[in-house]
């Protein structure tokens, strides 16, 4: 790409706890087109201004407008601290490092919300008899590094995202085995406190299947996540245990995320994880165990739950962002 081809294109960029994924975007119509995308291993990077230095390079351009960067974290007064990487990374730093006009930092599950409403039906699995209705608010969720939760509010036409920490809620078990899992990590964090990302993410799902053996009286492997949806794909009794497990709780989660934000429009699953294991979410207990919320059940059966299968949508959230629109919505 030529250098001087950077006038009217911006930076985009989805940082979480693996991976740091940047793309350029065109500004021509409504929707804006990404450019490029391409994914970075974070452990590969000091920083992510070298990151992005890195990208700016490949795809040789030598400055862009402006960006906005998604990240895994809260954010406090334009500087992060991420959770699940040792990074901090501040606007200030991101307008030095790619010589941008302007650079925000929004949350990265800000950014799912704000491309959840604009995915296509191919970008999505739906997983239960309701299809998207197109109305109402929206809740986006989803296990990868780490566990992410947002909102977006629909009202008179405005789309505004809402930012949350839920995926640091307290995990609730639902059954025996689930409390002797629990206990399990409980005493493992040295009688520390178990949310839900200890078990709904890539280390809880590791996690989760130690302690799921430890609670069936079952002698598992230590794996990886990779190694346990690998096997369970497979059909490795252990590994699919887990992974039914991993799902249940998921659905539970989820329709308590659906009870707190009063997400009628639809619950849509994101992160990585969801995607590989999808043949086995869809048939696993996580639609009833989302549904199964005793007096207010009635409330999350009329709710559609989709699994998000497009690569790239914090980066699309990201460019939503760039819009006129967009800006005043995470403003």
């Amino acid at each position: 790409m030529d250098g001087n081809h950077s006038g009217g294109l911006g930076l985009v960029g989805d940082i979480g706890g693996t991976n740091a994924r940047f793309a350029l975007v065109e500004f021509d119509g409504q929707d804006p087109r990404l450019i490029e995308p391409t994914a970075f291993k974070g452990e590969d990077y000091g920083t992510a201004e070298d990151a992005i230095e890195a990208y700016l390079h490949k795809v040789g351009v030598k400055h862009a407008d402006q960006a906005v960067v998604a990240v895994a974290g809260p954010i406090d007064h334009g500087q992060v601290h991420m959770t699940n990487l040792d990074w901090r990374i501040s606007e200030d730093g991101l307008r030095r490092a790619g010589g941008f006009r302007n650079a925000k930092l929004i949350n990265d599950f800000t950014a799912q919300a704000l491309a959840a409403p604009r995915l296509a039906p191919k970008d999505l699995r739906q997983i239960g008899h309701l299809p998207t209705s197109g109305e109402g608010d929206l809740a986006i969720l989803g296990p990868g590094t780490g566990f992410g939760v947002a909102g977006l509010v629909r009202r008179h036409g405005q789309e505004i995202p809402l930012a949350t920490e839920g995926g640091h809620v307290a995990f609730a078990p639902l059954d025996e085995v689930e409390i002797e899992v629990l206990r399990y990590l409980t005493k493992m964090l040295d009688g520390g406190r178990v949310s839900v990302e200890r078990i709904l993410s890539g280390p809880g799902m590791e996690d989760l299947h130690v302690a799921l053996g430890a609670a069936e009286g079952r002698k598992v492997e230590t794996l990886t996540a990779k190694q346990i949806t690998e096997r369970a794909t497979e059909g490795c009794a252990d590994s699919l245990a887990t992974v039914n497990r991993f799902c249940a709780v998921l659905g539970s989660t989820a329709g308590d995320i659906a009870l707190t934000l009063g997400s009628r429009g639809g619950v849509f699953i994101a992160g990585g994880i969801a995607p590989r294991i999808i043949d086995i979410l869809e048939k696993s207990p996580f639609r009833a165990r989302f549904e199964e919320k005793g007096r207010l059940s009635s409330f999350t059966q009329a709710i559609p739950t989709h699994v998000i299968l497009h690569p790239h949508t914090a980066l699309i959230g990201a460019a939503v962002a760039l819009t006129p629109e967009g800006r005043a919505a995470v403003s």
